[in-house]
Parts: structure tokens; sequence; C-alpha cells
């Protein structure tokens, strides 16, 4: 694989067909029904094209994400595989370490992430030679440079959406009907495990709602380091 810096200015929609045809059965959307994903999934949907999608369990979702699931299935007949962690890694963290063990350090927050959240997304992206994300470079500072199109460990990530506007995001939700996840009517701006997201104030960055009180803006499933 080389550069993909010719790609940058395709349309997501086009990108997205381009990659269904291209890698089949081995291509999947990952999502949390964020807003971005969702595009993605109305953008997949409308080629008319069969493909696969995928979401991450930790065990620590808001009731509100799960219910996406079956929002989804409705809405587009897409069955959403589901990818949970490790049973055993995650009882011997709580066993060793409590159930909130991410309220006590860095290191806790950064294990916590990396068991429930960073090893079963890598396990599943073993199924596949590329996959697509719909995050924004708007969604925070160590974002602001995300490619539409790169490679990472010899696989194929896409971000379509990742030079959209947060008008070209509420536009497209408007005007498709698209659902949104219930969490952004209570100000959530970025939704992650219950414990760990809050809606934000006003005038706070996208990223903010997510570790308050911690350096910690991303769990690594986007970033090399945390």
């Amino acid at each position: 694989m080389g550069s993909y810096n010719h790609l940058e200015n395709v349309a997501a929609f086009d990108l997205l067909r381009w990659v269904i045809e291209t890698y089949e059965e081995r291509f999947a959307i990952a999502t949390g029904f964020q807003k971005g994903g969702m595009i993605l999934l109305d953008l997949a949907w409308r080629t008319g094209l069969p493909f696969r999608v995928f979401t991450l369990d930790t065990g620590r979702l808001p009731k509100e994400t799960a219910s996406m699931l079956e929002t989804v299935r409705q809405r587009y007949g897409i069955g959403v595989e589901v990818v949970t962690p490790d049973p055993a890694e995650t009882c011997s963290m709580v066993q060793e370490h409590g159930l909130d063990l991410f309220y006590d350090s860095p290191e806790m927050r950064r294990t916590c992430c990396d068991i429930r959240k960073v090893r079963p997304f890598d396990r599943k992206l073993q199924e596949f030679d590329a996959w697509a994300t719909g995050l924004r470079r708007g969604h925070g500072r160590t974002l602001e440079a995300v490619p539409k199109v790169s490679e990472e460990a010899g696989r194929l990530k896409l971000a379509p959406v990742a030079d959209w506007s947060p008008q070209q995001v509420e536009a497209y939700l408007s005007e498709h009907d698209v659902p949104v996840h219930p969490l952004y009517a209570q100000g959530y701006t970025s939704i992650g495990c219950r414990p760990c997201t809050r809606a934000i104030m006003q005038d706070e960055d996208e990223r903010a709602g997510r570790w308050t009180g911690s350096a910690k803006t991303e769990c690594g499933l986007h970033t090399s380091s945390d």
C-alpha cells in the first residue's frame, strides 16, 4: 500500500462505494452510533451494496447506546455484529482493581480502556482488510490531522467524513432523517462508556465530556498513544 493523498477529495459516498465494491466482506464500518458513524451507515446503505457493521460493547455502555442496535436494525435492516471484551481478562481486571478502577489513576483508565475496548477491537479487525470510522477532524485536537484514507497495521482505514463540518453533519442528518443517538438531546457531543462520559457545557470542546478531570481524551482506538 502506498500514499492515499489522491483520495482526500473523493466524496464520502463515492469512497464508501469504492471500498465496499473492492473489499466486500473484508470491509466493515465500525461505529458506536454517534453522528459520524450513523452517517456512514446511511451512506453505505444508499449504495445498495451489502456491507458489514460492527460495534463494541464494553459492558459499561449507557442503555441509550444499546437501544441503537434495534433502531439500526429496524431502519436499515442491518444486523450489527457486537464485539465484547474477553471475559477472563475483564474478570481478572475487576478482581484485582475493582469495577471502577478508572477513577483511581491515569494508568488505571488506560488499563480499563485497553481491556474493554482496544484489545477486543483489535481482535475484531483481524477479520478485515479495510474498515471505516465516523471520525471527523473537528472532534478534538488529537484528531485534527485525521486523513480520509490511511494504512494501519497493513490494513486500510477510512474516515470518509473526516473533512465534514458540524454544519454539514447536521444538514445531512436532517435531510435524510438519520436516527440520532438519544444522548445528543441531553447535551452530549461524544459518547462512550457511561461512567466516563458527560454532557458538555457551552463553548467546551466536543471531546470535553470524555474522561472528565483527566488529560486523557482518547481511548486508544484511533491514537498510537494516550
